[in-house]
């Protein structure tokens, strides 16, 4: 069973995500830097579909317990180089 993501805007850059499992759930808090999501938004996605997506292909990888708690998204790539070229692989469906 997938985990329920669950994504609210803080700020504009700013996103505060929930990702439940059963009755386990974690929450993260991660920054977007707007060059960041204009080069990976191919054009009509939100920042928020992006930090969605970001966060499925994190479940993919590792448990939610071993997501860090607060990030710049950009920042995934350091731990998975093939992160940016899968995420626009998505996006551009």
């Amino acid at each position: 069973m997938k985990p329920e993501l669950l994504v609210q805007a803080v700020d504009g850059t700013r996103f505060e995500v929930t990702v439940r499992e059963g009755r386990s759930e974690t929450r993260h808090i991660v920054n977007v830097e707007p060059g960041f999501a204009r080069a990976l938004l191919p054009g009509r996605e939100s920042a928020e579909e992006l930090v969605r997506l970001s966060f499925e292909f994190l479940l993919e990888n590792e448990p939610k317990e071993s997501i860090l708690r607060a990030f710049d998204l950009q920042d995934i790539s350091r731990y998975f180089p093939a992160y940016e070229q899968e995420i626009r692989g998505r996006l551009h469906g």
